[in-house]
């Protein structure tokens, strides 16, 4: 596999390639990779409270948008 270079800028336009260091892999133990795939199966994140902040949010901004709107008919 080739190495990944990161381009990297000198200030007057030109670009130049600079390489980056390899990463190494490094193996598990068979008992560490078994625990860590029976975790992935286990963990399943509740995010109901994001899905009504974001309601909020999206009904917030659309009354002052409204209101913005509204607004700007009265003061002309």
């Amino acid at each position: 596999m080739a190495k990944k270079t990161k381009r990297l800028s000198n200030g007057n336009g030109k670009t130049q390639a600079a390489p980056v260091a390899a990463v190494e892999t490094v193996s598990k133990p068979s008992g560490f990779a078994s625990s860590a795939r029976s975790a992935d199966k286990d963990f399943n994140p509740d995010y109901s409270y994001v899905v009504k902040d974001l309601k909020r949010i999206g009904v917030l901004a659309g009354v002052f948008f409204s209101a913005l709107i509204i607004l700007a008919f009265f003061l002309r």
